[in-house]
């Protein structure tokens, strides 16, 4: 049987976020077993025990996986203590139950974010043990030549962190900057752009454009759709 604590198990079961679930507890809205339980770390095992939220049972809900195309601007959050909007704006009126973003994206960075409930298949993909790829596309103020590239390829030493990048190559040369095709197998905070401030590389853009053989293709900006089962299954680390 699987044991977690009351907050924690709000969040598996779908219900809300693990944070979210603390607020609720705390307030004495939640029922273990017939009582009201205020203690977040109270153990549960899933498969016996009954919870309820303000009176409703909470089961299970159904594993849901979703890919949105970012936008820049958005925080990766599902709620913000300054106001700002948050990627869960492009959801809204969608009847989705709660989902928690698997992996990150930075204000400022867009593209492919995924999307689910199954905390287990969201482990996998960002587990840095699993060596999964992922694949941006980042324009940087400035000409990139050969011997830049090669700078980058031998990565940096940022807060007691080695950085690398897995493989980068130029896509494009414009009159002022360039974009760059860089992959990653591993995704510490801020990876790609902490790379390019070492090396003074201003970066213009950065837009995630696949993980693993997902490919965010001609999804539109702010929109969003559920993976279909081969799509999830090629994702799933055996």
């Amino acid at each position: 049987m699987t044991r977690t604590g009351l907050a924690r198990a709000l969040s598996k079961l779908g219900h809300c976020s693990r944070s979210q679930g603390f607020a609720l507890i705390r307030a004495g809205q939640v029922m273990l077993n017939g009582r009201i339980c205020r203690d977040p770390e109270q153990p549960v095992l899933l498969e016996r025990d009954v919870v309820q939220v303000q009176g409703a049972s909470v089961a299970a809900a159904k594993r849901v996986y979703v890919m949105l195309n970012k936008p820049r601007g958005l925080v990766t959050t599902a709620s913000d203590e300054e106001g700002r909007a948050t990627v869960y704006d492009c959801f809204e009126g969608a009847g989705l139950p709660h989902l928690s973003p698997v992996g990150r994206l930075d204000k400022a960075s867009e593209g492919l974010l995924l999307f689910s409930n199954d905390n287990a298949w969201a482990h996998g993909i960002t587990d840095p043990e699993t060596h999964l790829v992922k694949n941006y596309h980042v324009q940087v103020a400035r000409l990139v030549d050969d011997e830049l590239l090669q700078r980058l390829r031998d990565g940096v030493v940022d807060g007691g962190e080695k950085l690398r990048m897995r493989k980068v190559s130029v896509l494009r040369i414009g009159v002022k900057n360039s974009w760059l095709d860089v992959t990653l197998d591993e995704g510490r905070n801020r990876h790609i752009r902490r790379i390019l401030d070492a090396h003074g590389i201003e970066v213009m853009r950065l837009v995630r454009v696949s993980i693993g053989s997902l490919v965010l293709g001609d999804l539109a900006k702010g929109k969003w759709r559920h993976l279909q089962e081969n799509e999830v299954a090629a994702l799933q680390v055996r």
